[in-house]
């Protein structure tokens, strides 16, 4: 396995979990499970994930586990539970509860990233109804693909540049800054870097990652109080890929966006924008970081 990236071979049986498709006309790839259309949507009675629940029979403070549901095979979709209360948020963790989190997020990094079939380790949070969640307890998945997916390639084809902040700076820690991009494609985004050149989770110091864990829990609080209440968001961190090639300008960064323009209401991507793949923002990202300092 190498840098450079071949797309692959279309999967012989169309039913297999994790049927892999490439699309012939824009090459894009798509995992078409089946099986996921039998997941529960929401759990009635019980959490799973609260302790003595079906993922968690016993106490632990944070902790991972197969997805029941995978969206791949050989068991490369994992869920992180962030802590045994199921009515926190990552903010209200702290920095030591963050912390803790995101030594998860490097050992997993490190172990799946270790494996012969693994080229690419995803973290991510879908927080919310809006954007998918279906269990409210704080937890994240974590995706580990065999090749590496086409927006972070994007990326590191592009130099890996996270641009500067400029007059969009949100917020500091130490080693870190928070700022909304200069082009977002939601009215409220944000992008979380270290000021050092760290290309993934395994290689960042023990400052490093206390940094993160306080520029996750500020940035986080602020999107709930800007707007009043637990705000939707998607969480996915960008890291060197583990595929074994150079990739001298992977860059770790977190990115969050949430589809909230206002308070409880939600900025669609509609057809022209899909069709087009050009965005069409109605917040200035000024107004978006000022609102964002000011929460």
């Amino acid at each position: 396995m190498t840098g450079e990236v071949t797309l692959p071979q279309v999967p012989s049986s169309p039913d297999g979990p994790g049927d892999l498709r490439v699309d012939a006309h824009t090459g894009a790839r798509t995992f078409v499970v089946a099986s996921r259309q039998e997941r529960p949507n929401l759990p009635e009675l019980t959490c799973p994930f609260c302790p003595g629940g079906l993922e968690a029979p016993e106490a632990y403070e944070v902790r991972f586990i197969q997805n029941r549901w995978p969206a791949m095979p050989k068991e490369r979709c994992e869920v992180v539970l962030y802590t045994p209360e199921h009515d926190a948020t990552f903010w209200s963790l702290g920095v030591p509860g963050a912390r803790k989190v995101i030594d998860l997020w490097a050992e997993r990094s490190a172990v799946l990233g270790a494996r012969g079939d693994i080229d690419y380790v995803l973290l991510f949070e879908n927080r919310g109804a809006e954007v998918g969640a279906t269990i409210t307890h704080p937890h994240g998945q974590i995706y580990a693909f065999d090749f590496v997916p086409d927006v972070p390639l994007r990326e590191l084809e592009r130099g890996g540049r996270v641009g500067e902040p400029g007059e969009r700076l949100v917020a500091e820690a130490p080693g870190w800054r928070a700022w909304v991009p200069d082009a977002p494609t939601f009215p409220y985004a944000l992008v979380l870097c270290p000021d050092a050149n760290v290309p993934d989770l395994p290689s960042l110091d023990d400052a490093g990652r206390d940094g993160l864990a306080e520029l996750l829990v500020d940035v986080l609080a602020r999107l709930d109080r800007l707007f009043d209440a637990q705000t939707p968001y998607m969480l996915w961190i960008h890291q060197r890929p583990f595929d074994g090639g150079d990739w001298p300008n992977a860059k770790l960064h977190v990115e969050i966006v949430t589809p909230w323009r206002a308070p409880g209401v939600t900025r669609y991507v509609a057809a022209g924008e899909l069709g087009s793949g050009v965005y069409f923002n109605p917040v200035p990202p000024e107004d978006a970081a000022r609102a964002l300092r000011e929460a």
